[in-house]
């Protein structure tokens, strides 16, 4: 029993790259101990099923050029994972700062052109887009200035 519960979850980590959380969630309802469940995650990470540091690579990739969040974001959801800070932190090295920057500028410039009202209202609507995406908040409001023509009129809070 013990064994075919091990080659279900190896074969689950095979499938995609899982964290912990992940395969604790997956044997929540078996009626194994929890001393049992440790032991199964224990030789999920020596047989290299479960690697956090490549979980969380590949976690800041796919949701950084597939879903286009920002680090905040990403951040976020990798402690809700309980990732340790130093593992997402080697993860977003990673990124590009140029492709960041990009890709939060087009953001922008896509939700500029389907947002209506004064200049006041159009920053703080797009400001309030972006940031809900998990970028941070002097990058959004640079970026801002430039993506908003007239900008300059507007009192920006930092």
């Amino acid at each position: 029993m013990k064994e075919e519960i091990f080659n279900s979850l190896a074969s689950y980590c095979s499938q995609a790259e899982r964290c912990v959380q992940d395969v604790e969630k997956k044997m929540k309802h078996t009626d194994l101990t929890e001393e049992e469940k440790q032991r199964i995650i224990e030789r999920l990470k020596q047989e290299n099923f479960i690697n956090e540091k490549r979980f969380s690579r590949s976690f800041v990739a796919d949701k950084f050029r597939l879903n286009q969040w920002g680090r905040v974001k990403i951040c976020y959801e990798l402690k809700q994972k309980n990732i340790a800070c130093e593992i997402y932190h080697e993860a977003f090295e990673q990124i590009d700062e140029k492709e960041y920057l990009l890709i939060l500028e087009k953001l922008l410039i896509n939700k500029k052109r389907s947002t209506k009202g004064s200049p006041d209202e159009m920053f703080q609507k797009i400001y309030r887009f972006a940031s809900s995406r998990g970028f941070e908040s002097d990058l959004i409001t640079n970026t801002l200035k430039k993506v908003i023509k007239g900008i300059d009129d507007i009192e920006v809070l930092e």
